[in-house]
């Protein structure tokens, strides 16, 4: 389990949403108020960036340790401005490696992605069937071991396929894929995600078998005008709204936000 946070609207310095806010990403990595699943966030954490004016790849800053140790990242959030931000703060699930390859967020080419939740034994259940479902291409771009960066390759693939017009279609596609094997084997999945191409974030609040973790968005706060700001956990006071269950919000250029449910398809519906 982790802690999640996307940004986009008016250009900011990063420290504005990850270091000043009383509940930031780093109290949640030691202080969590909502996280069910684990007590802390201490096995790394990533943040990724879009460049303020240039069309250009995102880019990334990662680390294994604790975020509350990092010297370097208070002065870095300082210098670095952006209007389009995703950062994580990781809990590893057992078994899995604490090492870069699986540090979030995730990167091809323009897309960034952030992943809390997991597959439920996940190396024994939905590894293989995830893995065989894999073009050539994305099976080869997996570094790591997690789950979280197989839903990565998944929702390439589901962003490629024809007949798949933009993220959001993507990402419904992907947990589309991922709801029917998982109720085929009966595996509990939390899926809650959020992606970016540097123009429009894309994040889902979503759960097999379970109750997804906490999701919230909140719009033109006072102290971030024009700009949306999706979290796991509010990060102050504020008008919040959690997002609902076995749902996708997507949030454009112009920070109109939209949500799609997704209780309508058969097989995405939450068991009893």
């Amino acid at each position: 389990m982790c802690r999640l946070l996307g940004y986009i609207g008016y250009p900011i310095q990063l420290e504005q949403i990850l270091c000043k806010p009383e509940h930031s990403l780093i109290v949640q990595s030691y202080q969590p108020k909502e996280m069910r699943e684990a007590l802390l966030n201490a096995d790394g954490f990533g943040i990724g960036w879009y460049h303020p004016t240039a069309d250009t790849e995102p880019y990334r800053y990662r680390n294994i340790q604790p975020i509350w140790s990092d010297l370097n990242l208070t002065p870095l959030s300082r210098y670095i401005e952006s209007g389009r931000i995703l950062a994580y703060v990781r809990s590893a699930t057992p078994g899995q490696a604490v090492n870069l390859n699986n540090c979030q967020p995730f990167q091809s080419g323009k897309l960034m992605f952030i992943h809390n939740g997991y597959i439920q034994d996940f190396r024994e259940t939905l590894y293989k069937p995830i893995r065989d479902r894999l073009t050539d291409t994305s099976y080869r771009s997996i570094e790591g071991n997690t789950d979280s960066e197989h839903l990565f390759a998944l929702f390439k693939d589901s962003l490629q396929s024809q007949g798949i017009a933009g993220i959001m279609s993507a990402l419904e596609q992907t947990l589309y894929t991922i709801d029917k094997i998982a109720h085929t084997m009966q595996v509990r999945v939390l899926a809650n995600m959020i992606i970016c191409d540097g123009k429009q974030i894309v994040a889902s609040r979503y759960a097999v078998a379970g109750i997804p973790p906490s999701l919230y968005w909140l719009k033109n706060d006072k102290n971030f005008p024009e700009s949306v700001i999706i979290a796991s956990e509010p990060l102050f006071p504020g008008k919040w709204h959690l997002c609902p269950e076995q749902s996708i919000i997507s949030v454009g250029e112009d920070c109109d936000i939209h949500i799609h449910p997704l209780t309508q398809t058969d097989h995405l519906s939450r068991p009893a």
